[in-house]
């Protein structure tokens, strides 16, 4: 089969086309052909090795030969103890522990994924699974009336987020470059900032503040929450997190401020009921670009550039 390798971290040139092969699955494991995969930042870091974070189980050399997790297809065969699905079943989800998406073929426990709406196309589904699971978690407790800021709004959950907390009926300022302002003004967010012209940290206080590029200090952010209210990152740099989880949680409980980082759940259970939501026409998908499998390392660098608007997927199918 097809697939998109690596063998050492780095920017996208490490990325090669070859072929590889398919891969068997296990007792609870499905292999699914592979129709699309969508980019997460995930794949960015981990492609590059930075943060540290992303080389868990592989501090010199990548643990995965392919990235890619966000994967929809439809399940060509099962593991003798996969109850869940059959044969042809169309299926999409976040394969986060095996990855395998920029291939022809992936094996992914049955346990990581649903049934593809039928109201869906591959692409569309293929963007849900990670960002839907951070942006539906992220806004968990927004309310009506809240200042509500998402820093990194411009990306694939940060879109997510824009729209869950706008139906909450929170007042939404999203940060991102100044390429992704309109984008953030076109799915809701009432106010903009670039973050290269305007210090986000110095215009609330907020509500509530989802931070999906942490790298700022704990105190920066700590005045930017309103006495009551709450913080949560779901990505950033290493230290930035760790300072968050230490001095953060102190200090925000000092202050009668909750800063926070925020663990993540996976799983259907955390991004069906917004694939749910997208199929009813209450959220929208917004894909940016689709690139074929052969161009999987363009389309690295197109996000990691931070130009993406939304998602970027990659069609392989």
């Amino acid at each position: 089969m097809r697939a998109v390798i690596y063998d050492r971290y780095g920017d996208p040139e490490v990325l090669s086309v070859a072929e590889i092969p398919v891969p068997t699955p296990g007792p609870d494991q499905v292999l699914v052909r592979v129709q699309a995969t969508s980019i997460n930042l995930s794949d960015w870091e981990t492609l590059r090795g930075t943060p540290l974070y992303s080389r868990i189980g592989g501090i010199r050399a990548p643990r995965r030969p392919v990235l890619g997790s966000d994967i929809a297809g439809r399940v060509e065969a099962v593991g003798s103890a996969v109850t869940l699905f059959a044969v042809g079943d169309e299926v999409y989800g976040d394969n986060l522990m095996l990855k395998g998406g920029f291939a022809e073929y992936a094996v992914a426990p049955q346990s990581a994924l649903a049934r593809k709406p039928a109201e869906l196309s591959f692409a569309e589904a293929s963007t849900l699974p990670q960002a839907a699971a951070i942006a539906s978690q992220g806004t968990a407790g927004v309310a009506d009336g809240m200042s509500v800021l998402i820093n990194g709004a411009g990306g694939g959950s940060g879109a997510f987020a824009i729209q869950l907390a706008k139906r909450a009926g929170a007042h939404v300022t999203g940060v991102d470059n100044a390429d992704k302002l309109t984008f953030m003004r076109s799915v809701g967010a009432d106010e903009v900032i670039d973050y290269r012209a305007a210090d986000f940290t110095r215009t609330g206080p907020y509500d509530f503040i989802l931070d999906l590029v942490a790298h700022r200090s704990v105190f920066a952010y700590r005045r930017a929450v309103a006495r009551g209210g709450r913080y949560r990152c779901a990505g950033g740099t290493t230290r930035a997190l760790l300072r968050m989880t230490t001095v953060g949680v102190l200090a925000g409980m000092a202050t009668g401020r909750n800063l926070r980082v925020l663990a993540v759940k996976e799983g259907p259970a955390h991004f069906t009921p917004l694939a749910e939501a997208c199929v009813a026409g209450q959220i929208g998908i917004h894909i940016d670009r689709s690139f074929p499998l052969e161009e999987t390392a363009s389309a690295l660098a197109y996000v990691g550039a931070g130009r993406a608007l939304g998602k970027v997927v990659v069609e392989i199918g």
